[in-house]
């Protein structure tokens, strides 16, 4: 029965084999860099914080603008001169005007902290951008080996289907002559439609795994390839959790990107508080006038001057919006915790599960080879009677059971160390190319047919 069942399994993963060339990884990762619409939105979002720099140093820089006029005019007057004769008069006419002028900012205290702050805006979306680089590879990982996980549990169930299926025709055959009653019968049919349902719905959850792979890749239709027989097991490296939670609270682009929006928030209060202090404004230019009335006089006038602006009293709106700055700094700061705290537990629960993961894997492989056991000596007691038909079954679903936790396990290990790099920030396509180097081309799983 060994034999038949490792038979099964072996022949149901070899029919899944495509001659059509594999995707592995790191081919649907780079897939994913260019078709996924998260990893472009926040690359946009990037490119457009990083206009404010621009933006804020233009209200330090001259600005000149340029005014013309051009007005119709048609005067109808009448009246008493200072002689006491009374006048009439008509006149139509054009007037035409130009004006330019230059403007500079002297000195404006919220103009010069605002500039100050749009580098820890910018630094601030540069490490988000970083961590949403992270989190596609953490994406594209998960999705890419949740359809083998799945692909396994459809190849567990439906050497199962068949394992069940021929213990049925052995039941039937026996009944027949006599060796089995037909509770024997009964019990073989169950767990054979039972493991058909389960089929049919294992089948459904590796339909959804390929939709979720193709959220963030697109619409592909091709065959992935999937974990080889060997997978080295190895602890992190260094194998000290101090030593990764330390490296996380410096690299962590999460912490960066939080400690960037303390800094970018505490320039915020000097920006408002800056609403107390004067500016100083100059200006110069060039106006000209013209004019087509009968009694007009034409002008051509340069002026220079400065602007002194000296905030009195605003009504408390400058030192509200300062009080709220204030608030809104202790809040960056709270989330700055939070998100430490939360790094910290995410890169020891990683480290933790990478090492739990290695152990989880030998213990499952043993377990296989314990099931193993325990089937073939759950069928000998059924040949001399001593063990029943649903000791056989639930024996042989045990077996299937521990194949493919085994096969889960391993998915776990690679999963648990992807999550480890990315809670220090250290996860790069080279990283993903070592577990890329498992995956077998050789043995794929096959997309849906629709």
């Amino acid at each position: 029965m060994q034999t038949r069942l490792s038979t099964l399994i072996a022949a149901l993963l070899c029919g899944l084999a495509s001659a059509s060339q594999a995707e592995d990884l790191l081919q649907i990762y780079d897939l994913a860099v260019q078709s996924d619409p998260t990893i472009r939105e926040a690359e946009q979002n990037l490119f457009a914080t990083r206009e404010v720099k621009p933006q804020a140093r233009a209200l330090l820089l001259p600005n000149l603008s340029v005014v013309g006029t051009a007005d119709y005019q048609n005067v109808d007057a009448s009246g008493t001169t200072s002689f006491g004769t009374s006048f009439k008069r008509n006149d139509t006419y054009g007037t035409q005007g130009v004006q330019a002028v230059v403007s500079q900012s002297v000195y404006n205290r919220a103009n010069w902290m605002t500039l100050s702050q749009t580098d820890n805006i910018i630094a601030q979306a540069e490490a988000q951008y970083r961590d949403a680089q992270i989190a596609l590879m953490v994406d594209t990982t998960d999705a890419y080996f949740e359809v083998l996980r799945t692909a396994d549990a459809v190849t567990v169930q439906a050497a199962l289907v068949r394992a069940n299926e021929r213990q049925l025709e052995q039941s039937r055959q026996r009944f027949e002559v006599g060796l089995v009653a037909i509770t024997d019968v009964n019990d073989s049919l169950a767990a054979y439609d039972q493991s058909r349902a389960n089929l049919i719905s294992a089948q459904n959850l590796l339909d959804n795994a390929w939709e979720a792979l193709r959220r963030i890749v697109g619409p592909i239709r091709v065959p992935l390839a999937r974990l080889g027989d060997k997978l080295p097991l190895a602890p992190p490296d260094p194998n000290d959790i101090d030593v990764w939670a330390e490296s996380a609270m410096r690299g962590n682009y999460g912490i960066i990107a939080a400690s960037e929006a303390v800094g970018a928030a505490k320039k915020s209060i000097e920006i408002e508080r800056s609403g107390f202090y004067p500016s100083l404004d100059l200006q110069a230019g060039y106006d000209i006038a013209r004019s087509g009335a009968e009694f007009n006089t034409d002008s051509d006038t340069g002026f220079v001057g400065l602007t002194v602006n000296v905030p009195i009293y605003q009504g408390g709106a400058v030192a509200s919006r300062t009080r709220q700055a204030g608030y809104t700094f202790r809040a960056t700061q709270d989330q700055l915790d939070a998100t430490r705290r939360q790094v910290d537990q995410q890169v020891k629960d990683a480290f933790r599960g990478v090492m739990s993961s290695i152990a989880d894997v030998q213990a499952r492989q043993a377990a296989v080879v314990s099931a193993r056991s325990s089937l073939e000596s759950t069928e000998a007691g059924q040949e001399v009677g001593t063990r029943t038909q649903v000791d056989v079954l639930n024996a042989q679903r045990s077996l299937f059971q521990a194949e493919f936790d085994y096969l889960s396990s391993r998915y776990d290990y690679i999963l648990n160390g992807v999550r480890l790099h990315q809670a220090t920030s250290t996860l790069t396509r080279d990283i993903l190319a070592r577990g890329n180097a498992w995956l077998d081309p050789a043995d794929t799983v096959q997309p849906p047919a629709y």
